[in-house]
Formats: C-alpha cells, structure tokens, sequence
C-alpha cells in the first residue's frame, strides 16, 4: 500500500479529489500522525509519475500552510516516514524534514520505501557476512 501524509486538511482534500479525478478510489483516513491517502502498490508507473509531481506540490502547499500558521517564536517542522515492521505494524519515524525534501527531490517515494525497507530488513535480519557473499 503506498501512503501519502498531509498534515492540513486541505491539501489533503485536494489531492484525494486528483486522485478521484484520475479514477482511483483512494482510502483516505485522519489519523493521529496527520491525514492519510493509501493507494494499491499495483497503481499504473506512468499514473504513479504524476502522482508524484501533484503530490510534491501539495507538500509545498501544505508546507505554505504550516509555516503561515506557525507562530514566528515557536517555528517547528516536522516529518515522518513509514517504517513497514516484519511483524505487520507500521510505525512512523521521526525525519528532518529538509533532509526529506532533499531526498524526495532525487527518489521517488517508492524508492525511499525500498530503500528504508531494506535497511529494516537488515536490522530485523542481521546477516553479518559482506555484501559480496551475500549475492
């Protein structure tokens, strides 16, 4: 399930409506950590590509957002990552955001979720030989 997290309802609203616009049934969810839109792992790689872009400007709205409602003496950011565990619970971790931003800039998301899967799978499954004798 790819996961999409909004921390103000309107770009949220904004982006499950594209979604709905683009035929997809999105689930969509206010949860504790923020707004949630899921959508299938199956979905389309060219859909997926301006899925992307559009949400990209929705975490620059919602950036916009936060920050023109922060109070200038309590400026704080936040950003989180879903951590999928073997045992099925999905847990968010804590990220700076400005080193999201960056990240996000060079990978797709579902490629920071590949690379953050693998780095779980290796913490829940240490296999301590080198990386060349495990190939």
């Amino acid at each position: 399930m790819l996961e999409y997290i909004f921390f103000d309802e309107r770009p949220w609203h904004k982006f499950a409506g594209y979604l709905r616009k683009m035929g997809l049934d999105p689930l969509t969810a206010s949860e504790d950590q923020g707004f949630m839109v899921r959508l299938p792992d199956d979905t389309d790689d060219d859909l997926m590509e301006r899925i992307e872009a559009y949400y990209d400007e929705m975490l620059d709205m919602n950036e916009a957002l936060f920050v023109e409602q922060a109070d200038a003496s309590e400026h704080q950011h936040a950003a989180g990552v879903s951590v999928n565990l073997s045992d099925g619970r999905t847990v968010q971790a804590l990220v700076d955001p400005g080193q999201l931003n960056r990240i996000l800039d060079v990978l797709s998301i579902d490629e920071l979720g590949s690379f953050i899967n693998a780095i779980v799978d290796a913490v829940e499954n240490p296999d301590e030989r080198s990386v060349c004798r495990r190939i």
